[in-house]
């Protein structure tokens, strides 16, 4: 059967295994980003409810991104699945601490013939998704209390991802886009970019 024929999503135990662990290496990244320890004393109480609440909102926003990665990948005939990246999971945890956090925590690998702009479609489904999930996220910010926390840390998180991933180096989807159309690039990751800044300094991180 050829790759363009290939149209079943499906997951591997490694691959569910892999995004498990992203997914919980993110969320206590993402949790001690937004309540860093202060030098000599921890809040153990803030740090876990910022934790159980990143494991809802990272949860959504990670597991949205690559699954969209992942669809549009299969759609064009490739054969799809995520690898988590060990090193930069640790990474992601040490570079939290220090009060920024580098977010790349694996990938969706995909293999088939294909074209520029059909990689750059793979590439650019993930950060969209987030942009996406940050509207959706947004209206929650109007109820009080803890659907409101969800809200706000869904639109940061959402944001955050959709900038961080649109940076064109390396692996990260911004390098796959660029290599396709600068302009395109370009609009998406100013959007995200513009609208993670502009979140920030009118909402703050928490």
């Amino acid at each position: 059967m050829s790759y363009r024929r290939q149209r079943s999503l499906s997951f591997s135990d490694r691959e569910l295994i892999d995004l498990a662990i992203a997914w919980i290496t993110l969320s206590v990244a993402f949790a001690l980003l937004l309540n860093p320890p202060a030098a000599g004393r921890f809040a153990m109480e803030p740090f876990l409810l910022t934790t159980a609440l990143s494991f809802v909102t990272v949860g959504v926003g990670f597991l949205a991104h690559e699954l969209a990665h992942k669809v549009v990948a299969v759609e064009k005939g490739q054969l799809a699945e995520f690898r988590a990246n060990y090193r930069m999971l640790f990474l992601a945890i040490m570079s939290a601490l220090i009060g920024f956090l580098f977010a790349a925590p694996g990938a969706v690998y995909h293999r088939g013939r294909i074209t520029v702009k059909e990689n750059a479609m793979i590439a650019l489904a993930g950060p969209v998704t987030n942009l996406i999930l940050a509207a959706l996220f947004f209206p929650l910010m109007l109820f009080p209390n803890l659907i409101g926390v969800v809200g706000h840390m869904g639109v940061l998180i959402n944001l955050f991802l959709a900038a961080f991933n649109m940076l064109p180096f390396g692996p990260l989807d911004g390098n796959s886009v660029s290599d396709w159309s600068w302009g395109v690039f370009a609009v998406v990751f100013g959007v995200s970019l513009l609208a993670l800044v502009g979140f920030y300094l009118r909402f703050g991180f928490f």
